[in-house]
C-alpha cells in the first residue's frame, strides 16, 4: 500500500472517527507493520553536494545572511566571531526556526493535522511540550478551515504559522489562499494585513508518492497578486527563509521539497537570522549558460554539471570534449513570487542562454512565466531559445516516478542542445 511509504501515518489513527468520516486516499489506516526510513532520506546523492554548507566557517558567511540581534546602524558589518552552528537536517531547521519565532512572538501560534504530535515528517517534534497545547495544537482534516483559521487569527495580530500535511491536498484551501489571504491587505486599502500569516506545505516528489504525494502545486499560485511563495534548497536556506516569511507582511506559502527533510545536512547557525526573499542565489558562476532552478532539481543540475565535465564511461561518447569545459551559471531561483528578474536577466544577458528546470509539469509552469519574461527583457542577447526541462504533463505514477522528474541525464541533454544551437 502507498500509505506503508509513510508510516508516520500512525499518528492518524488517534483520530479515528475523522479518518472514517472521510475518504481520503492518505488517511487510508493500514494494519501493517512500517519501519521508519532511512535518517539519509531516500536522494543520498544530495549527500555529497558541494552546495551545502559542511563547515562553521562556511556556514556563517552564508550570502545574504542578517542576523536578528546585530545592530543594523551604519556602517554595515557582519560579526560571525562567538557564533555557533549545529549540524541539522532540514526537518530539523525548520523545527528550530520555528522555535525560535515562538520564543520571540508570544503571538505566534503553530497548527495543523498532526502537528502536536511532531508532524508526518517530524518538523514540530517536542514543540507542544516546550510551549503547551494553546500555541501547537492539532486541527481538523480540513485544509480550507486551516487556512480560513489562520487568515482570522492573522488579522486580529496573531503570528499565525499554518501546516498543510501534503501540499498535493493545499487545493480544498485554495480559495482560502487566493481569493482571500491573496487580496486582503489590496482590499483594506493597506489599513489593515494579515501579513502574519505563513503556510507551510511539504511539496516535490519522493520517488514512491504517485499521484497524491509528489506534485508540485507552486504554479497554480503564480496569479494570486499579494502572495508569496517560497521553496528552499537547504537547511540553512530553509530556516533563514522561514523566518523571513514568518516576519514578513505579506501571507507567505512556504513550500518545503519532502525528499530533502533527511536527505540534505548542513552546519546551521543556532543563532537568529535571515535570509532575503523575492533574491535568487548565484551557486556557481559561469558565463556560456544560465541553469536556473530551484528545491530538489537544484541538485539533479549540480549532478548535470559534473557529467559535462566529467562524464562518466557510458556517457563519455556523448558528451563532446568541446562541452566540457563550458561555464555554466547556476542559480536557485528561491522565492517562485514574486521572483528575482534582475539576476536572473541579468545572467542571460552575460550567458546569451539559459535552461529552466522544475518538477511540475511544462504547461502552464513557473518556467513558461520566466521564459516569457527573459524572451521579453533579452531577446536582442538571445543566441538560443529559452528551454524548459520539466516533468511530464501527465500524473506522476507511482511506479514511474523516477522517470517522470527530470533527472540529471535529462537535464545534460538539454544543456548539450542549448550550447550547440
Amino acid at each position: 500500500m502507498l500509505i506503508q511509504h509513510f508510516p508516520t501515518f500512525h499518528s492518524l489513527r488517534r483520530l479515528p472517527v475523522l479518518v472514517h468520516r472521510r475518504a481520503h486516499p492518505r488517511r487510508q489506516e493500514s494494519t501493517a507493520a512500517v519501519e521508519p526510513p532511512p535518517a539519509s532520506g531516500h536522494l543520498t546523492s544530495v549527500a555529497t553536494s558541494q552546495l551545502l554548507c559542511g563547515t562553521r566557517d562556511a556556514a556563517l558567511r552564508t550570502q545574504g545572511i542578517t542576523w536578528a540581534d546585530e545592530d543594523d546602524s551604519p556602517p554595515a558589518r557582519n560579526i560571525i566571531g562567538g557564533r555557533e552552528t549545529r549540524k541539522m537536517n532540514m526537518y530539523q531547521a525548520i523545527r528550530d526556526a520555528l522555535s525560535i519565532a515562538l520564543t520571540k512572538d508570544d503571538t505566534a501560534v503553530v497548527f495543523g493535522e498532526d502537528v502536536a504530535f511532531g508532524g508526518v515528517f517530524r518538523c514540530t517534534m517536542g514543540l507542544a511540550e516546550e510551549f503547551g497545547h494553546e500555541r501547537i495544537f492539532n486541527t481538523p482534516l480540513t485544509e480550507q478551515g486551516i487556512v480560513g483559521f489562520g487568515i482570522g487569527m492573522a488579522s486580529l495580530g496573531h503570528t499565525a504559522i499554518a501546516e498543510i500535511q501534503f501540499a498535493d491536498y493545499i487545493f480544498p484551501a485554495f480559495d482560502q489562499i487566493v481569493n482571500e489571504a491573496a487580496k486582503y491587505r489590496y482590499r483594506a486599502g493597506g489599513q489593515f494585513s494579515i501579513g502574519g500569516l505563513t503556510i507551510r506545505a511539504p511539496t516535490m516528489a519522493v520517488g514512491h508518492g504517485g499521484l497524491y504525494h509528489s506534485q508540485s502545486p507552486e504554479g497554480y499560485f503564480l496569479g494570486a497578486s499579494g502572495l508569496k511563495i517560497v521553496i528552499p534548497r537547504s537547511p540553512i536556506q530553509c530556516k533563514g527563509l522561514l523566518l523571513a516569511s514568518i516576519r514578513d507582511p505579506n501571507p507567505v506559502l512556504f513550500m518545503e521539497p519532502k525528499i530533502l527533510y533527511r536527505s540534505a545536512v548542513e552546519q546551521v547557525p543556532i543563532d537568529d537570522y535571515t535570509l532575503p526573499l523575492s533574491r535568487a542565489q548565484i551557486l556557481r558562476s559561469g558565463s556560456d549558460l544560465t541553469l536556473l532552478s530551484w528545491g530538489t532539481p537544484v541538485y539533479h543540475c549540480e549532478f548535470a554539471l559534473s557529467l559535462l565535465r566529467s562524464p562518466s564511461p557510458a556517457l563519455e561518447a556523448l558528451v563532446p570534449p568541446s562541452l566540457r569545459s563550458a561555464k555554466i551559471e547556476l542559480i536557485d531561483l528561491r522565492t517562485i513570487l514574486p521572483w528575482d528578474v534582475e539576476t536572473v536577466v541579468e545572467s542571460v544577458k552575460r550567458t546569451r542562454r539559459i535552461v529552466i528546470v522544475h518538477e511540475a509539469g511544462m504547461t502552464g509552469g513557473v518556467g513558461a512565466e520566466i521564459a516569457a519574461e527573459v524572451q521579453k527583457r533579452a531577446f536582442l542577447r538571445l543566441e538560443a531559445p529559452v528551454r524548459r526541462i520539466t516533468g511530464w504533463d501527465v500524473p506522476a505514477a507511482l511506479q514511474y516516478e523516477k522517470f517522470h522528474m527530470p533527472d540529471a541525464i535529462r537535464i545534460l541533454d538539454g544543456i548539450m542542445e542549448t550550447l550547440t544551437y
